[in-house]
């Protein structure tokens, strides 16, 4: 019987349901799957893309720890792909390989003076929060009045943390550097940026609903963006998840704040809609000190156009939720354009001929770009896989397809990888820390460190 030695290059939730899928998949062949992934821990996103108070998506872990805990895939972690690893060395192990990357760093948003001091992507500052292990420790918290731009999930993400009072993500898994930042934080208002109406946003009902229960934190719209037209209407009457929001943001009008007198919180969190930012301005030291903004319209047909009034509003940092977007992996096509590895339906295609490139597949974000949520990542994973299972007679013929080919690789280049049994020991100990403190876990978020437990060391 045939058997199909697949490595798949990241281990988050793209990269896990794609080897879940394959082994539970109708077949002919026997199936033995490596997973590798840059980080000492497993989850990608999950793990260092949500926000530690959002417990209930989190829970997804769960399901992912199931899937890795059967003992039917291997990891390896801290083994970086293209550093560490080949594609080379890939051809020589195994028959073909998916890469379920994601998009890990900021789309770009071009306007004058976003390259201030102080204007960071949305994308670092999440990192910073979730304990990534390859960026600062530290994180300047030294602005009273910030800007995010996005209407977004991830925008209400970092509005939140900013707005957030740091002593009420104690009993979450927050760092402690994280949590000593955020305590020592001057922010007392954090204005969101969104180009279209409250009609069209890209955020979901539970996010928002969260915004507006953040302690001593008043919430202020402003009653200018409520004048709805013929389109916004239909869209309400039309959808509910866009009427609940629009529910939730009637609320706040009639609530107590600083635009209509009677807010008592000591922070507040400002939603500007029909807003499109237009320049950073910086001040003589090159630090933001402003944004100015055009006040957008509706154009008839769910849309948005220019007004030509702009206004500005002082602040001291900025945060660019405005997209997330895929990096180039070595030796393998990529679109610069759209962040992503061309593909047909997983199947990766060359980018000059348009041809298929055999052996090399894609799932999730680095496949169709950063968009849906995580239960998208698992029809887009069977699409790639049922691709992968038919293409039986196009698979690299490796010349040592051993199972002990890889960990003697990395041995031999001195690479300190960790495994499932090592993911298990990091989980333990940072539940460990986390249990005095009655908090879920204390996240570990040096890289040397999370290695070290890791590997029992």
């Amino acid at each position: 019987m045939t058997k199909l030695r697949l490595a798949i290059v990241g281990a988050g939730p793209a990269g896990i349901y794609a080897a879940d899928i394959l082994l539970k998949t109708e077949r002919s062949f026997d199936v033995s799957i490596d997973l590798f992934e840059q980080l000492p821990a497993p989850y990608g996103l999950v793990r260092y893309g949500v926000a530690p108070d959002h417990p209930r998506i989190k829970g997804v872990i769960n399901a992912l720890r199931d899937v890795l805990d059967r003992g039917d895939i291997r990891i390896f972690g801290n083994v970086r792909f293209g550093e560490d690893i080949m594609l080379t060395d890939l051809k020589k192990h195994y028959n073909a390989v998916i890469f379920a990357t994601g998009a890990i760093r900021d789309a770009d948003l071009e306007i004058p003076g976003v390259d201030a001091e102080g204007s960071y992507g949305a994308a670092e500052f999440v990192s910073w929060f979730d304990g990534h292990p390859d960026v600062p420790r530290e994180w300047p918290l030294d602005a009273e009045s910030v800007a995010v731009l996005g209407n977004g999930n991830v925008a209400l993400d970092v509005a939140r943390i900013l707005a957030k009072h740091a002593e009420d993500l104690l009993p979450t898994e927050i760092p402690e550097n994280v949590h000593a930042g955020l305590d020592a934080s001057r922010v007392t208002d954090v204005h969101i940026f969104g180009r279209r109406g409250p009609a069209q946003v890209k955020f979901t009902p539970l996010e928002l609903r969260e915004l507006g229960e953040l302690r001593d934190v008043d919430m202020v719209v402003y009653n200018e963006d409520f004048d709805y037209d013929d389109a916004s209407i239909a869209a309400i009457a039309s959808n509910k998840q866009v009427k609940v929001i629009d529910r939730v943001l009637q609320q706040w009008r009639t609530r107590p704040s600083a635009d209509n007198a009677g807010g008592e919180a000591s922070r507040r969190l400002h939603l500007h809609f029909w807003s499109r930012p237009v320049e950073i301005k910086k001040d003589a030291d090159g630090r933001v000190a402003a944004i100015v903004y055009e006040r957008t319209q509706p154009d008839g047909s769910g849309g948005m156009t220019g007004t030509g009034e702009l206004r500005e509003i002082a602040i001291g940092q900025l945060y660019r939720a405005v997209g997330y977007f895929g990096s180039p992996l070595k030796d393998v096509p990529f679109d610069k354009k759209h962040g992503v590895i061309p593909n047909r339906e997983g199947q990766v295609i060359a980018k000059d001929s348009n041809q298929r490139v055999p052996g090399i597949y894609a799932t999730g974000w680095i496949k169709r770009g950063p968009v849906g949520l995580i239960g998208h990542t698992k029809s887009d994973a069977m699409e790639t896989v049922q691709h992968l299972v038919n293409d039986q007679g196009s698979w690299w013929q490796p010349v040592d397809p051993s199972e002990e080919a890889i960990p003697a690789l990395l041995a031999e280049r001195g690479v300190q990888w960790t495994d499932l049994e090592g993911w298990h020991r990091l989980d333990q100990h940072e539940i460990g820390l986390g249990e005095p403190h009655e908090r879920a876990r204390i996240k570990i978020v040096p890289r040397d460190e999370m290695v070290r437990i890791s590997r029992g060391e």
